[in-house]
């Protein structure tokens, strides 16, 4: 029975929303006169939904939204509640319009004869390819509850993740924003109104307190065309990047950079080994979590690595001999993987180079974070001393020529 949802006015005047089963609009209006409700709007969930993809209007929703969905719904499937009732409740509890809207989507492919799995591929922006495939082996294999609860932990370990890792950035950001403005306000600003100081005066100015000059008339004139040189860079570099070799020969640049090339490569490597482990131990077959997994990593010599092993494992080769043979991952992550072929635990051992390898990028991640707060202070008080020098020097010299 299709799922509809309705916009009503109550006795008194106040709008109502929310959602009604039945078998036509009709009936839907006819179950809000019972209540005692005029119905405005009754639009069947399917529907809109079409409505909305025509558009170009599908949008995905916060990571912790989703994770929330995923976890409510594995507790109650885990109830034994069955599938289109845990649905609903969980419809019900959200606050969000959209979240809402996606849960009675899924819901409706559900009452229609789909399994979950088709209703969450009819959301790609929303869940992710690993959602889909992992619940469609918990599916097949009779575990959803257990799928959906190893879903769940995954995900909100992410949004955890993911929360850390910005607020780890906020600091750093906000000093270089600020060291940025309070560059553009003296140079733009105040020495223009201190160079004036200066215009009478007949001796030449230190080279310094020139260039200084130079520097602030050009941006106070051409500030404009500064802006427009940056957005038209960063407009440039996007285009640029668009280019599939571009890209690549970009990002297997920054895997050669000292720092960032490590941190990169662990975070892609902990990306494809935690979504591996997950679709492993859901019993997806090895070549489609292959495929599945590389498809998480943003990195795309990495990425590409991992479907080129594929091809390998394809031939009866391992895992770990396959992956190591791009020397793109680090030398630990293969071992582990080795060591959980031979032994057979295997899941185990993609868990434990995950977590590994997530405590790697934490550690690097704080440990720049503590050292980019003190670099970019000095730095902004480098600048800041180097104005004021050369403003004060020509004075001091002025000073010196009128006590003589």
């Amino acid at each position: 029975m299709p799922t509809f949802e309705y916009t009503a006015l109550d006795p008194t005047g106040r709008e109502q929303r929310g959602t009604l089963e039945a078998d036509t609009p009709r009936q839907v209006r006819g179950q809000l006169r019972e209540r005692g409700l005029t119905a405005l709007e009754v639009t069947e969930t399917a529907a809109r939904e079409r409505e909305a993809g025509a558009l170009g209007f599908r949008r995905g929703l916060p990571a912790d939204e989703i994770a929330l969905i995923i976890r409510q719904l594995a507790t109650l499937v885990r109830a034994a509640i069955p599938l289109e009732q845990a649905l609903k409740a969980v419809a019900d509890q959200t606050e969000s319009e959209r979240a809402r809207h996606v849960v009675l989507g899924v819901r409706t492919h559900i009452l229609e004869g789909h399994t979950l799995a088709d209703g969450l591929g009819q959301f790609p922006h929303v869940f992710p390819e690993i959602d889909r495939a992992t619940v469609a082996a918990g599916e097949q294999a009779g575990h959803l509850d257990v799928v959906l609860e190893r879903l769940a932990d995954y995900a909100e370990a992410r949004q955890t993740r993911g929360a850390a890792l910005a607020t780890a950035l906020y600091y750093p950001a906000f000093l270089v924003v600020t060291a940025i403005a309070v560059v553009m306000f003296l140079m733009t600003y105040v020495i223009p109104k201190i160079v004036v100081v200066f215009e009478n005066c007949h001796n030449q100015l230190p080279l310094v307190t020139r260039a200084l000059v130079a520097t602030s008339g050009f941006m106070a004139a051409w500030w404009w065309l500064l802006l427009t040189a940056v957005i038209a860079t960063v407009f440039l570099v996007r285009s640029a990047l668009q280019r599939p070799e571009v890209r690549r020969a970009w990002h297997l640049r920054v895997l050669g950079l000292p720092v960032i090339g490590r941190v990169v490569r662990a975070a892609n490597a902990e990306q494809f080994t935690r979504t591996l482990a997950i679709l492993s131990a859901s019993s997806v077959p090895v070549l489609e979590a292959l495929r599945i997994s590389a498809a998480t990593m943003s990195n795309l010599p990495m990425r590409e690595a991992v479907l080129a092993a594929a091809g390998r494992i394809r031939e009866g080769a391992p895992i770990a001999r396959s992956l190591a043979a791009s020397g793109l991952f680090p030398p630990l992550t293969i071992q582990l993987i080795a060591s959980g072929e031979a032994s057979g635990t295997l899941d185990d051992m993609l868990g434990r180079a995950a977590d590994h390898l997530e405590r790697e990028v934490d550690n690097t991640v704080r440990r720049a974070q503590a050292l980019l707060g003190p670099v970019v202070l000095l730095f902004m008080a480098l600048i800041v001393v180097t104005i004021m020098a050369s403003v004060l020097i020509p004075i001091l010299q002025m000073n010196q020529q009128l006590t003589c």
